[in-house]
C-alpha cells in the first residue's frame, strides 16, 4: 500500500469520526438510559404567554413541503399518529427558542401557535396527558404531533414508537385547565369507549365517478380493501377513497410507500 492510500484511508476516518462527534446521519433518537419515574412529572398547566418571536411565521419550507401557521389555537382538534424525540434532541434549542428538555411535558406540532397547550388523547388505550407546544414538527410523513419522552411514556407508547391520538387545543383558563398541585400518577391503560381504525385516504373527488375509477386501479395493484365513502363538505358531496382499516402504522407507512411509487402522491392516514 502506498503513503498516499493509507493517507486518504486515514482521512476518512477523521471525516467518519467528525461526522459521530457532530451527529452527523449516524446519529440516532432514542430513549434516556436511566429511565425516570414519569409519573411523578405533572402535567403542563396552560397559562397565557406571549408569542414566540421567532417561531410562527405565516409560512416556512421543509424538506421542499410549505407548513401555515394557524392564527390560533381556538377550536383545534384533530385525531393522528403521534411519535416521540428524546435523547437525539436534548438540550437542543426548540422552535420557540426554548431548551428542549425530554422529561418535560411539550411537544411538536407543524401548525399550531407557539407556545400553545393541548390535551393528547392515546385512542387505544384512553390515557389523557396536557402538554405544552413550543416546537415544530414532526416532518415525517403522515404524523401529526412529536411528543416529548415524558409525555409520550405517560400515553404509552414508547414501545411502539408512534400512537393513536387526538389532539385538542386548550384555552388558557378554558374548561379543560388542570391543576398542578401535585404529581398525579400516570392512569393504568383503560379500554377506549370507541375502537380507532386507520385508513390510508388516496384523494378526496367532487365527481363519483373519478372516485370509482381510482378505486378500480388500486384494486389492480394491491390486495387491500378499498372504499369509496361520500362526505359532506361546504361545496358539496365528496367521495373520499381510502384503504382501510389497516392493521398498524407501520403497514400505513409501507402502503403509503407503494402507492407513491404507483403514482399516488397524496395520500395521508386517517383516524376514525
Amino acid at each position: 500500500m502506498t503513503n498516499l492510500s493509507r493517507l486518504s484511508k486515514f482521512a476518512l476516518f477523521l471525516v467518519y469520526l467528525l461526522l459521530m462527534s457532530c451527529g452527523g446521519v449516524t446519529e440516532k433518537d432514542s430513549a434516556p438510559r436511566k429511565v425516570p419515574d414519569v409519573s411523578q412529572i405533572p402535567d403542563a398547566v396552560p397559562r397565557d404567554e406571549p408569542r414566540s418571536k421567532y417561531g410562527n411565521p405565516r409560512h416556512y419550507e421543509v424538506f421542499g413541503k410549505s407548513y401555515y401557521t394557524l392564527a390560533s389555537s381556538n377550536g383545534y382538534r384533530e385525531k393522528g399518529i403521534a411519535s416521540w424525540y428524546g435523547t437525539k434532541f436534548h438540550g437542543r434549542r426548540t422552535s420557540s427558542g426554548e431548551t428542549y428538555d425530554m422529561y418535560a411535558m411539550t411537544a411538536a406540532h407543524k401548525s399550531l401557535p407557539l407556545p400553545s397547550y393541548a390535551e393528547v388523547t392515546n385512542l387505544e388505550n384512553g390515557r389523557k396527558v396536557i402538554v405544552k407546544i413550543n416546537d415544530r414538527g414532526p416532518f415525517h410523513d403522515n404524523r401529526l404531533i412529536d411528543l416529548s419522552y415524558s409525555a409520550a411514556s405517560k400515553l404509552g407508547i414508547i414501545a411502539k414508537g408512534t400512537g393513536l391520538v387526538e389532539v385538542r387545543a386548550i384555552t388558557p383558563g378554558g374548561g379543560l385547565q388542570k391543576t398542578a398541585a401535585a404529581p398525579v400518577a400516570s392512569p393504568a391503560p383503560v379500554q377506549s369507549d370507541t375502537a380507532a381504525e386507520l385508513f390510508l385516504q388516496v384523494g378526496a373527488f367532487s365527481s363519483l365517478s373519478r372516485a370509482e375509477q381510482v378505486k378500480a386501479q388500486l384494486t389492480q395493484d394491491i390486495t387491500d380493501t378499498v372504499q369509496v365513502v361520500p362526505f359532506e363538505h361546504v361545496q358539496g358531496t365528496l367521495y373520499r377513497v381510502r384503504v382501510g382499516p389497516l392493521a398498524s402504522v407501520a403497514y400505513g407507512d409501507s402502503l403509503a410507500g407503494r402507492l407513491l411509487d404507483l403514482g399516488f402522491s397524496d395520500t395521508h392516514i386517517i383516524i376514525e
